[in-house]
């Protein structure tokens, strides 16, 4: 993207720009805007306000991960966390995505699970076990998330291949196939997703590859995936400018040519490397890019949902993550510390109001 990109920055958005919802914008086109909420996230009145105006759809911060609904063994579970948030949704009639079935990275795995003892017959062991834990999660929740993420991350962005984990060890490509075949055996009426953090920026050009071999892959093995979803933490750790536009078209057609949806799962916009510190420029920028992103996604009528991961600011995961030089706070998100709209607020509401009915 070249830095002339900058020439029509966003103005502050204004009360005028707010009176039509963020949700109501994106519903008139066929679209679901939401963020990922997380149970400090619940625990603030003010998000609960700003989330029951502005969505239609959450997606727990990690409240569904492995690591939380199954930390303690095989045969013990913890829905508690995720059951507050969706009680939360549903009393709001928002919808709610699962995040996710199996991060497929060590990293995040349970202690136990690194070390289970498959036994004598590993394969048949790791893939009851895999199988039931989908079926458990699916008879806990059923219809009530009609989303899920199966999969997350499993490709190495450095190398595009599939990362080794806990089952992959024992099971191999069959891991990918075996929880997809499970989720729609138990969700016949769920989205499945695979999901991933591969990007427009320069750097991401092995992870795109990975992602659509492993694409190609669910295909030639009749593997059940309805879409992909594109985590969108663009600017991360990268140049905010280097998006490679065209690069990233070609990865899209490609994505959709395979017959799946698109969905924006954990949308920000990183301005750690944006070298000044007033805000007004910062914003302007973030406000800008921001556009030029959404409106690309949203030019595919595949694009289904554009879901933050976390706002306002102060509650999204890059503060910890990527902190700036300056120590200032990171600016990613539509909304302030203040919970008041930013530049990027009118960007997503322009890129909606612009995009075509799907």
């Amino acid at each position: 993207m070249a830095a002339g990109a900058l020439a029509g920055s966003a103005l502050p958005a204004t009360a005028a720009d707010t009176a039509t919802s963020l949700k109501d914008l994106a519903a008139a086109k066929g679209l679901r805007f939401g963020t990922a909420i997380g149970m400090r996230m619940l625990a603030d009145p003010r998000v609960r306000e700003l989330v029951v105006r502005e969505c239609n759809i959450i997606v727990p911060e990690n409240e569904l991960k492995l690591y939380v609904t199954h930390n303690n063994g095989p045969t013990e579970y913890n829905f508690k966390p995720a059951d507050d948030l969706l009680a939360f949704a549903e009393s709001h009639h928002i919808a709610m995505r699962g995040h996710n079935l199996f991060w497929a990275r060590d990293e995040y795995t349970p202690q136990w699970l690194k070390s289970y003892d498959f036994g004598s017959k590993p394969k048949v062991a790791a893939e009851k076990l895999l199988r039931d834990y989908i079926a458990k999660v699916a008879e806990h929740y059923g219809e009530r998330l009609n989303s899920w993420d199966v999969v997350n991350e499993t490709i190495d962005p450095k190398t595009g291949e599939v990362r080794e984990n806990a089952f992959s060890r024992v099971l191999g490509m069959d891991t990918l196939r075996i929880a997809f075949e499970a989720a729609r055996e138990y969700m016949p009426k769920t989205q499945l997703v695979y999901n991933d953090y591969m990007s427009w920026e320069a750097g991401n050009e092995n992870h795109r590859k990975g992602v659509l071999k492993l694409l190609h892959w669910f295909r030639d093995n009749k593997v059940p995936i309805d879409a992909l979803g594109v985590q969108s933490h663009i600017g991360n750790g990268y140049d905010l400018l280097g998006g490679q536009v065209n690069a990233w078209k070609e990865f899209l057609d490609e994505t959709v040519a395979l017959d799946l949806d698109l969905l924006i799962t954990e949308f920000d916009v990183d301005d750690q490397t944006i070298p000044t510190g007033d805000i007004e420029q910062r914003d302007a920028i973030v406000a800008t890019v921001g556009r030029i992103y959404l409106d690309q996604m949203l030019s595919y009528k595949q694009t289904k949902d554009v879901i933050f991961w976390g706002m306002p600011d102060q509650y999204n995961w890059l503060q910890g993550f990527t902190p700036r030089a300056d120590k200032l706070p990171l600016r990613p998100t539509p909304y302030d510390a203040d919970f008041k709209p930013k530049p990027l607020r009118e960007a997503i509401a322009q890129a909606f109001k612009n995009a075509s009915a799907r």
